[in-house]
């Protein structure tokens, strides 16, 4: 019998990025078809925003190559299929296979910008206004990440006010939605409270936020819940809890989609995903990738050998 708490939603839309951000960090490359049907078995599970692949340059993130042949191997039709676009060469890719939605992807840090994006904060959010502008005219759906919002692995703790200036730079753009990405997993509770709170007050609606939270420390759940408490209504999350971040090997898996599911039903919250189906989802994931997913919600539903 779910037990609610106050303050909370009544519904939480999940963004899957395990196809995406989940698949990234293999080291050996899965075939495209067992990308295509990881993508239908989700979608049948009830996840209905999926983001399915980046259309960074195969040098960089060679295990997202096939990036074309997927999309293409895709069904028309369903919810919501998410890419990720760098540059302005990105977006030429997406459009011309018909996207409908993408993600750019900045960094709250210096640091971490030159490492993922070769770039300043300010100099990737140069290259990112043309795109925004563009995909717009074309009528998109544009979200924006921004990654090492509670700290970063070369820097330490990142200061609220440095988030709040390059999300809300981000948004003035014209994106839809802004994904506040915990990158390395250090974030804590008050943490995620207090930023979710100043981006408010900096005019930011929080139904326009999302968070992307990463296990690291074991406080995913923790900082879910807390964001949720602060009026976010979008909850990244990879199936099986796969992923990490090329660009910084502290980051380990991010929050599991079976793991927040668990929750949200035990808080009476809908999402609309079928929990079992989504389990099997990632227990077959699993066997493509040769080892047993970390996710403790697929561990403890799985039968016991």
């Amino acid at each position: 019998m779910p037990t609610p708490l106050p303050g909370l939603p009544e519904r939480v839309t999940i963004y899957e990025v395990g196809p995406r951000d989940g698949l990234q960090n293999e080291k050996a490359v899965v075939p495209v078809e067992v990308k295509a049907e990881f993508v239908a078995r989700l979608a049948a599970a009830g996840l209905t925003t999926i983001e399915t692949t980046s259309f960074v340059h195969p040098k960089w993130v060679p295990q997202l190559a096939d990036a074309e042949e997927l999309l293409k191997a895709l069904p028309p039709g369903g919810g919501p299929r998410p890419v990720l676009v760098p540059n302005e060469r990105g977006l030429d890719r997406a459009l011309a296979l018909g996207v409908k939605e993408i993600a750019i992807f900045g960094s709250a840090t210096e640091t971490f910008a030159r490492r993922n994006l070769n770039r300043t904060v300010a100099e990737s959010l140069d290259m990112f206004a043309p795109v925004v502008e563009r995909a717009r005219a074309e009528g998109l759906w544009v979200r924006a990440y921004v990654s090492m919002v509670c700290g970063d692995p070369w820097e330490g703790a990142v200061p609220v006010s440095q988030v709040v200036s390059v999300a809300t730079r981000m948004m003035a753009m014209g994106c839809d939605q802004l994904s506040l990405g915990d990158t390395i997993g250090v974030g804590t509770p008050g943490q995620v409270t207090a930023l979710v709170g100043a981006l408010r007050e900096a005019g930011l609606d929080a139904g326009d936020l999302a968070v992307h939270f990463h296990d690291t420390y074991g406080q995913a759940l923790a900082n879910t819940l807390a964001a949720l408490q602060a009026g976010v209504t979008v909850v990244d999350a990879s199936a099986g809890g796969l992923g990490g971040c090329p660009y910084a090997e502290s980051a380990t898996g991010n929050l599991a989609t079976e793991d927040l599911v668990w929750m949200l039903n035990g808080l009476g919250v809908e999402t609309g995903v079928d929990l079992d189906r989504l389990v099997a989802t990632s227990r077959w994931m699993a066997a493509q990738l040769g080892r047993p997913s970390p996710s403790r919600v697929v561990q403890a539903l799985s039968p016991k050998e």
